[in-house]
């Protein structure tokens, strides 16, 4: 048995006969391709009627051909474009060699990339269970502080509190003294200082925001400098304070005291 006697007709009847190849199976005679206007389009940069090369193969088929299948020769007979991928390299007018069967060294054509379902519901993101810190807390810094030192605390202000503190200190000396209070005199102040050598300095007390509000969350974030500190409340720059202890790496504690629930403190180096 020949190969044109084992391929017979194809599915459906049909024209098999040069430029023809007949219709793909289960389809019209003459199909389109999706979205072409005319009934024997062209494929791209190809001649008119021929088709051109598949993607990649040589330009050159006989009469309605197109060229070689990708890795196939160059030329097939009248409406050939030689061979499937991994078959005979010729078959009869209208062929193009054989349909691959999937056996071996002939792989099965190969299925659409299947599309992803629309995406459901995801799961929850977890929340990191909130620490409670004992307050007075009390931390030693090592290192000291030094330029690029990132201090975030983070917790809760009590529903009637009166002040928070918290100060850097030496083993003798407090370098960075900062102190909210809700009610001095009726008003709401952010007091600064230092205290040297037993004597505490000129205070700083001048700003425009106050931004503690008792029985709501907050975070202060305390960044060091070679000249300063400067410190953030809830993602808003509040205000900077210059060193009076020059030397940084002296200044080796951070307490926390008073009115406050504190959930979190966390030292980082910023690049």
């Amino acid at each position: 048995m020949n190969l044109s006697d084992a391929l017979g007709d194809w599915p459906s009847g049909g024209n098999n006969q040069s430029g023809g190849g007949g219709p793909w199976p289960g389809q019209p005679a003459n199909p389109t391709w999706p979205n072409q206007p005319s009934a024997n389009p062209t494929w791209p940069g190809g001649p008119a009627g021929g088709g051109g090369a598949w993607p990649g193969g040589p330009a050159g088929g006989q009469a309605g051909g197109g060229g070689a299948w990708p890795g196939g020769p160059a030329g097939g007979q009248a409406g050939g474009g030689g061979a499937w991928p991994g078959g005979p390299a010729t078959g009869p007018a209208g062929g193009g060699g054989a349909w691959p069967s999937g056996g071996p060294n002939q792989p099965a054509w190969p299925s659409p990339t299947p599309q992803p379902s629309a995406p459901g519901p995801g799961p929850a993101v977890p929340v990191a269970p909130q620490q409670n810190l004992a307050v007075p807390y009390s931390q030693n810094l090592p290192r000291g502080v030094y330029d690029k030192l990132l201090i975030t605390i983070a917790g809760v202000i009590k529903p009637n509190a009166d002040k928070i503190t918290v100060d850097l200190s030496t083993s003798h000396d407090l370098a960075f003294h900062f102190n909210p209070r809700f009610n001095e005199s009726g008003s709401k102040v952010i007091v600064r200082n230092s205290c040297i050598g037993k004597k505490w300095g000129k205070e700083e007390r001048e700003l425009q925001n106050f931004p503690f509000v008792q029985g709501q969350p907050f975070e202060i974030k305390i960044m060091c400098t070679n000249r300063e500190f400067k410190v953030a409340v809830n993602n808003s720059h509040l205000l900077e304070y210059k060193h009076r202890i020059t030397d940084l790496r002296s200044i080796n504690k951070l307490n926390i005291y008073y009115d406050l629930n504190l959930s979190r403190v966390n030292m980082e180096t910023l690049p």
